[in-house]
């Protein structure tokens, strides 16, 4: 199906059955989305939107970011999710780079060029022009999901809404989603899990979705109580603060048919803490925006097996390749690689990097796999420097370049640490030039002004020289080792401390 159709589709089914909620406009029916979805598409179609252009929205977890994604649809056009988090000159490079011409925000971001809307502006009955919707068209691209490669440029991953079709259908099959599901949405809205696993597909089958705003781990299970979803998908970083939960919280979980996880590995061991303190069943998954969001995941019914992200998801071919583009047998580590309906169309005008991703017809991940003799894929590494802090990820390059870009910097070598939480963080060793000084407060007030707060290092060590390999190249996993051995020591002096309570994480903000 095409998602343009949904809206008017449901209206007409069950006009008067809820669709979406967030906690500023409450719940709004079939028939109310609908007309707001309209509304919204006479006010872009006003300011030049039409079928093949893009629009960006920039805005935190709310139903106007929903309501603004399927008004562009309803135009044929495409959405670039922009993630409020980030720095201006980053805001202002995806906009570029994805040709948007306009932009929905909420904070009056000016860009040149660009014509801005606030939510409000396409919220008024009337408003606009009259404009009837596209016939749809599954080849029509739907988003631009930014994503960075291995040299830390943001790429824009262009996924069809034949992409998303075969997605969400995989969803409603493999999680057995009708018109009873609700979930209840805590991750950012800017990346596919949260568009697809917790809007798009309940929506599809049927059901409905509330959009929760800032995670509060504190506050998190009073929303669940009162909107008593169905499920929620969430990441390892949030269901450990949930796990950290003092004993005497004993939520009421009643409601929930499983709870989803993705985006980064999750240990065995807390997927048992998780399912036997709130008696729920963890359905963990594996995917990237390349492959519209999941590529396998544990069976809802079956064998589920902790420690795997098991097996492929109805569609979808995942195998293991050895370097000479070999498929490998069960048992034997390589490069997880992905075939099926789900796979992008490529990287926006980046012809080579599409075709390198896309080498011999199978989508390549830069994932270390291994699948066992029942299909269940174990993730053994990353074939790149990525550090997932919190499920976002985080590229050592883009962070050295804003080192670099300081004027006393000689240089800088970015890797991850573990961190109990968020899984990993990013730490900075820094060389100086000869004759400058600089300390930790000033570089990190540096770098706030160009990358932004989660992929900002948690500790910069100054070093005489940054130590390299044979080759000349920065010893990384020597700086690795390093950071992880002053994790592990830190962590060893405070376990008899009194734990602090988790921040409040949520797409706009993450915890230091």
């Amino acid at each position: 199906m095409h998602f343009a159709t949904l809206p008017s589709r449901r209206a007409d089914a069950w006009p008067d059955s809820p669709c979406l909620s967030d906690e500023t406009v409450g719940t709004l029916t079939n028939r109310a989305f609908a007309a707001r979805v309209e509304a919204a598409s006479r006010v872009l179609a006003a300011h030049g939107v039409t079928r093949g252009t893009v629009v960006a929205i920039r805005l935190p977890n709310r139903t106007d970011l929903v309501i603004a994604l399927f008004a562009a649809w309803r135009l044929g056009a495409a959405v670039t999710p922009v993630n409020p988090a980030l720095a201006g000159a980053e805001v202002e490079y995806q906009v570029a780079d994805s040709g948007a011409r306009v932009l929905v925000t909420h904070d009056g971001l000016s860009l040149n060029g660009v014509t801005t809307l606030a939510p409000e502006d396409l919220t008024a009955i009337g408003a606009g022009v009259d404009v009837s919707p596209v016939d749809p068209d599954l080849d029509d691209l739907a988003l631009l999901v930014y994503t960075s490669g291995t040299t830390g440029r943001p790429k824009g991953v262009e996924l069809t809404h034949a992409n998303l079709d075969a997605m969400t259908a995989a969803m409603v099959e493999a999680l057995s989603l009708d018109e009873r599901d609700h979930s209840l949405l805590i991750l950012p809205l800017f990346h596919v899990n949260g568009i697809v696993v917790s809007v798009l597909s309940p929506l599809r089958a049927g059901g409905q979705a509330t959009i929760a705003g800032r995670f509060d781990p504190h506050t998190f299970f009073a929303t669940l109580e009162t909107a008593r979803p169905s499920y929620f998908s969430a990441v390892p970083a949030i269901y450990t603060m949930l796990a950290n939960l003092p004993a005497e919280i004993e939520p009421d979980t009643s409601s929930l048919r499983f709870v989803a996880c993705g985006a980064a590995p999750m240990p065995a061991a807390l997927i048992s803490r998780i399912e036997e303190r709130f008696g729920v069943v963890v359905v963990e998954g594996y995917g990237l925006s390349e492959g519209t969001c999941a590529s396998t995941s544990n069976p809802l019914h079956g064998v589920r097996k902790p420690g795997t992200v098991g097996v492929a998801l109805p569609g979808q071919t995942v195998a293991v390749m050895a370097p000479d583009g070999t498929l490998l047998p069960s048992g034997e580590p390589g490069e997880v690689v992905i075939q099926g309906p789900t796979v992008m169309r490529g990287y926006l005008n980046k012809p080579e990097e599409t075709a390198q991703a896309l080498k011999d017809g199978w989508l390549h991940t830069g994932d270390v796999g291994v699948l066992d003799e029942d299909g269940y894929l174990r993730i053994v590494d990353r074939m790149k420097d990525m550090i997932i802090r919190g499920g976002e990820n985080i590229y050592p390059q883009e962070i050295e370049r804003a080192l670099h870009a300081h004027p006393a910097v000689l240089e800088a070598a970015v890797v991850g640490r573990p961190h109990p939480v968020m899984g990993e963080e990013p730490v900075a060793f820094v060389a100086l030039k000869e004759g400058t000084s600089l300390d930790e407060d000033e570089l990190i007030a540096f770098l706030t002004q160009r990358i932004a707060k989660f992929k900002l290092p948690t500790s910069v060590t100054f070093v005489d020289e940054v130590p390299k390999n044979a080759l000349g190249k920065f010893d990384k996993p020597r700086l690795c080792a390093t950071a992880t051995a002053t994790a592990t020591a830190t962590a060893t002096a405070t376990a008899t401390a009194t734990p602090t309570s988790s921040s409040a994480v949520g797409p706009d903000e993450e915890t230091s």
